[in-house]
């Protein structure tokens, strides 16, 4: 939800930047308005191509795996 309001932050509409941080977390391609089939991701600023390639990786990596990584006790032994 958070990644979905940055992203409408950076200038697209709700039902973009809903589906294009769902597509890109679930890793299945194209999303609804402005990122459809029909389109793709290139009029994103880079700051938001970084988020939604970070989401990417999260998707990509599986969501836990990513935070444990991330969590300082994991880092401690």
């Amino acid at each position: 939800m958070f990644s979905s309001i940055v992203m409408a932050g950076f200038g697209l509409d709700i039902l973009s930047a809903m589906t294009a941080v769902a597509a890109t977390l679930g890793n299945v391609g194209p999303g609804l308005g402005l990122v459809g089939p029909a389109q793709n991701y290139s009029f994103i600023s880079p700051a938001g191509k970084l988020l939604l390639t970070f989401l990417m990786l999260l998707g990509r990596l599986e969501l836990y795996t990513v935070l444990v990584m991330f969590s300082p006790h994991f880092w401690k032994k």
